[in-house]
Formats: structure tokens, sequence, C-alpha cells
């Protein structure tokens, strides 16, 4: 009989704390052995004046209780030294005299893991850990100077900036440099003489920057931005409507309703007074939808009014607009503040232009409300991928489409085109149109609606990218809550990045037209 022996590996149990005075002994080990060829390890002046000064910013990996990796910072004002500094310079000769409680950034000291736990991802951890610290204590970003030590063996072949260019197309690996570009962190310049005894690196550095998309500069008590935004929409009824005032009972409904919920923003459909043109003659719907114009002013003024009253934003849809003898579709943004602005419709279908001679506006923007900035695309203008695209570049969050739709293939045009801006801006995108009929109404007898709201597909959003949508063909609201952090975390850590990963270099999209 054969005898086996087996050894047990060893069972680590690694912690994440803040670094004690006591654990001096485990950092100038590692020290020693990572700076070997350099200055070796702070002195345990230096250790406790670090710990003194800004304890939180000062932590460590253990493994059954023996430190095994570290990462130091402090606090500064970046804007006193700016990007032309040295590194004894801005960490006040490793004593840390120069940390600033009030700083707005976290600026990396040094991070150094145990040889024998450089396959673990500790080093990444690490950074994870400043990172939360950066968002827990509302700073603006976290600066290093990052050395390149790879770049002692190009130094005659190549420029400092070419060597980095190459290190962030992945052609060739920095030890320091590759990690940091891997944990989000950004080249803001390259600096010589950061460390002037850094013969790998030739004296060079490179400043990294990774910025707190939650920073927020200052804290408002009263009047701050949400992070959640709660929008309602209305799957609208088109029904016999005899004057302004039932027309107006049935809005008002509808806004008491979502307001009832504390909603921030409530969408109306396209044209949905359209039930008020029944009372013109049909035999000329180009004169018709003129005359229905004529509500239009007084509409929008007690929408307004309603949206003060109930306090809730209101896009009322849209509405036909009469003004220097041409015909135009506008949507009208009513914020609870009192003000107004609206953006016209800038493509027009063959059947607008056909039937009422409806011409198209010559504005695009993005409209600033008190929970965000947000865009308003009437119907056909969804379909258009540059009118999103400018809108985003603009810092658009949210976009409305108010549409109308006679038939599903109609309806499925916007929904996918909508559904496609959620993605390709990285935005939410909210529609609405109205149900039913109006027997009496050239050119808008029929309706085909599903109201519904997108967003864009990732982890932190529903799985399908849908956030809600309504019974088809059904009078109904939708209220759905829409966090807006979410964005930032996509534009920044997204699987993918389809704003920011944008070949600027090859392409661009310009507004050429009036704003």
């Amino acid at each position: 009989m054969i005898e086996r022996t087996t050894e047990h590996p060893v069972q680590h149990r690694l912690k994440l704390r803040n670094l004690r005075l006591s654990d001096y002994n485990d950092v100038q080990e590692i020290m020693e052995l990572v700076y070997h060829n350099m200055d070796g390890a702070w002195s345990r002046e230096q250790f406790a004046s670090q710990i003194a000064r800004f304890p939180e910013g000062q932590i460590c990996i253990e493994d059954n209780g023996k430190v095994v990796g570290s990462a130091l910072s402090l606090l500064v004002d970046y804007g006193r030294y700016g990007d032309r500094h040295t590194y004894w310079q801005i960490i006040g000769d490793g004593y840390l005299t120069t940390h600033d409680p009030n700083g707005d950034t976290l600026y990396g000291v040094d991070i150094f893991v145990h040889p024998d736990y450089r396959d673990m991802r500790l080093g990444r951890r690490l950074y994870d850990a400043r990172k939360e610290l950066c968002e827990k204590l509302n700073l603006r970003a976290i600066m290093v100077g990052g050395r390149i030590p790879g770049y002692g063996k190009y130094s005659a072949e190549m420029s400092p900036q070419q060597y980095v260019e190459m290190v962030k197309a992945k052609e060739l690996v920095d030890p320091i440099l590759t990690f940091q570009l891997a944990n989000d962190f950004h080249v803001r310049r390259i600096v010589t003489g950061y460390l002037p005894d850094d013969t790998d690196s030739k004296a060079y550095a490179v400043l990294l920057e990774w910025l707190n998309i939650y920073y927020e500069e200052k804290e408002i008590l009263i009047g701050g931005r949400k992070s959640v935004v709660r929008i309602g929409a209305v799957q609208w009824q088109m029904r016999q409507t005899a004057s302004l005032e039932e027309l107006l009972q049935q809005v008002e409904y509808f806004v008491d309703a979502v307001a009832g919920y504390k909603t921030d923003i409530v969408l109306f459909p396209e044209f949905f007074n359209g039930p008020l043109m029944a009372q013109f003659h049909q035999s000329n719907t180009a004169e018709a939808v003129r005359q229905l114009a004529e509500y239009t002013e007084p509409l929008r003024d007690a929408i307004l009014e309603l949206a003060i009253a109930y306090n809730v934003n209101i896009i009322a849809g849209s509405m036909p607009e009469y003004q220097g003898g041409a015909l135009y579709n506008a949507a009208y943004l009513c914020r609870r503040d009192g003000t107004w602005e609206k953006q016209s419709k800038l493509h027009i279908t063959p059947d607008e232009r056909s039937y009422w001679g409806l011409q198209g506006g010559d504005t695009l923007q993005v409209f600033e409300l008190d929970v965000g900035k947000i865009g308003i695309l009437i119907c056909y203008d969804v379909e258009f991928p540059e009118l999103p695209r400018l809108l985003a570049d603009q810092g658009m969050q949210i976009l409305f489409v108010p549409f109308w739709t006679d038939t599903k293939n109609a309806y499925l045009r916007v929904r996918r085109c909508a559904q496609a801006r959620a993605i390709e801006n990285e935005c939410y995108v909210v529609i609405s149109g109205s149900v039913g009929n109006l027997p009496k109404v050239e050119n808008m007898d029929m309706q085909y609606s599903q109201a519904a709201v997108f967003t864009p597909s990732d982890f932190a959003f529903p799985h399908d990218a849908i956030a809600a949508e309504a019974t088809p063909n059904t009078e109904m609201t939708l209220i759905v809550d829409l966090d807006l952090d979410n964005l930032k975390e996509m534009r920044t850590h997204g699987s993918v990045r389809n704003f920011r990963d944008r070949r600027l270099d090859l392409y661009k999209i310009a507004w050429t037209g009036r704003n």
C-alpha cells in the first residue's frame, strides 16, 4: 500500500482597511522588495506623518493579519499646483505636509503589492478603494503621476509621446501605464523631471486623471438637481370634443392624476388637440388645421397655468402653429416655474405636406429643466439619427417624442428608431401617442399607439432596455422613475460606450442651420 500525503494550500483571508502605525514593518518589507533599485521604503517618520495627516487616504489589504499591498494618497487643491509639478513637491517630501483637507483632488502618492500576490489583482482592488473614497468625499478627481519604466528600452527609437500612444493602442505593454489605463484613468499630459532619478522612465512620467462623475461642486439644500427623475406619459384617447373648455377638462384630469404621484415631467402626444378640428369644415383640411391653430395660444397658456398649479413640467405634445403665413407643428414645454419654450417639428411627412401644407422648423435645442437637460423631437424627427446625436452633444439626458401614427407599421418605425436613439446616445427616450378614432376629422381618423420608455442596453438598466410600456391602444398613463446617475455610469464605465467611442477623427455631425 502506497501512502499519499497532501499539502494543504494556504487559505487566504483578505481584508481591506486603513493602515495603522503598527503596520510599518510589513509596509517596509514590501517596499524594499518592490523598490529595491530605487529609494526603498518610506522612513518610519514619513509613514507616521502620512497616517497622522490623512488616515482615511492610507489604505491596505491584509492577508491573515499581514499587510500585502497598500495605496497611499493625500488631498490637494489641484489648481494650486497644476500639471507642472514634481513628485516630491506635491507630496511634501513624503511627509504629506501639502495635504489640504479642503482640497478637490485625491492625489495618488504610492501603490504597491507584495510580489507573491501579484497574480491576485490586488492592485485593482486598491484602485477601486481609492475611487470609492473619492466619491465618498465628493472630490473632483483622482490624479496620479505614473512612471513609464518600459520606456527606457525604446527611448532611442521613439519619443515619450509616441511610446505612450503605442501603449494606449496596446501595441506595447508598460508595467505601470498599462495597468493605470485599464483602471479608467486617461492621460492628461506627459511631464519631464517628475522623478529625476527614475532612469527606467528616463525621468518622464504621465499625469493621469480619473474623473468622479458624481462630483457636486457644492451641496444645494433647496433647488438642487435630482438624480432620479419621475416622468409620466399620457396615452391619450381621441374623443368627440365640443369646445376648448371640454378639452382642457380632459387635460387637467391627466395632469392631476400624474402630479398626484409627484411626477417631474409629463408628456402628451402629437396633435392631442385634434378633436377640436371636428367643428371645422372637412372638405378643406388645410383650412381646418389653420383654424385649429387659432386655439394653440390659449391652450398653451392654460396648460402653463396647470404646470404651475400642479407643480409639474408639461410637454404639451404638439399643436399647429400659424406664423408669418406658414403652418408649423410645435411642441410646447410648459415649465412649473411659469416659463415656456417650444420645439418645432423639423421633418414633415409627405402626408402632412400634401394634406395640410405643413412646413418644417429650423431650430433645435436642449431644454434646461429643474431636473436636468431634455430634448423634444416630434414623431418623424426621431427617425433621423443626426438630431438626437446633436442634442446628446449638448448634454441631453432624456429625449421626449410625442407622436401620432395611424397604423402599426407607422408606429413601429417610431418605436424602433426611438429604441436605437436610446442606445446610440446613452440616454432615456420617452414616447407617447394617441389611441381611438375621430370619424369626423379628415386625415386624423385612426390612431395607433403604445407609449413606452426606453433605456440604454447595459447592466444598470432593464434586460430588454425597456423601462415601461403601455397596453396598446388603451387610454392610460405610464409613471416611471429614471436614474440619471446610471447614464453617467454607463458613459464612463459601460460595457460599450457608443457616445464616448465615436471616431471623431474620421467623422462628425455639425448643425448648419439656425439656433
